[in-house]
């Protein structure tokens, strides 16, 4: 439950950032607070640190680090680990994959996701659990779905509903 936690907590952090600027830890706390997270200064502190924030310099806000375009071969072993980690279901409708995880563990994964930037997807949207890939075809969906369930790894063949 501890990493569940801490990955709903993070997505949390990256989604209050996104929609107001927050400019301390104590701000950043209390507003987790008011979405039912309580946390401490350090648990805040490691979560920006592990999430590469840093301070705008116009106006001192929290903002994501402008990183630069990840390697392949470094993406898809994220994406590897993420998809293992947080995914529980794959279903398949034409040239649409839908990826199910738990709570607050969708955008982890979809970001793994872009970032491995899949030949077969033309994009991702998400949401709190749930991610929806949109393949250039049905048959790149099929393609899709069946490296997502392969990427979930055994651990997950109890979960998985595989969709075709």
């Amino acid at each position: 439950m501890g990493r569940q936690l801490k990955a709903r907590r993070q997505a949390a952090i990256l989604e209050l950032i996104e929609r107001a600027p927050l400019r301390s830890q104590e701000q950043l706390r209390r507003r987790l607070r008011q979405r039912g997270f309580e946390a401490t200064q350090a648990t805040i502190s490691r979560d920006i640190k592990e999430l590469g924030l840093v301070k705008r310099a116009g106006d001192g806000a929290y903002q994501r680090l402008a990183a630069e375009p990840p390697r392949p071969a470094t993406a898809l072993a994220a994406l590897e680990r993420a998809a293992a980690e947080f995914l529980h279901r794959v279903d398949r409708v034409q040239q649409l994959v839908v990826l199910r995880t738990g709570r607050g563990q969708a955008p982890a994964l979809a970001e793994a996701i872009d970032r491995a930037q899949l030949a077969e997807a033309v994009g991702t949207i998400q949401g709190d659990d749930t991610i929806l890939v949109i393949a250039r075809n049905a048959r790149r969906a099929a393609a899709l779905s069946r490296r997502f369930e392969q990427l979930a790894g055994p651990s997950a063949n109890g979960r998985l509903a595989a969709g075709g």
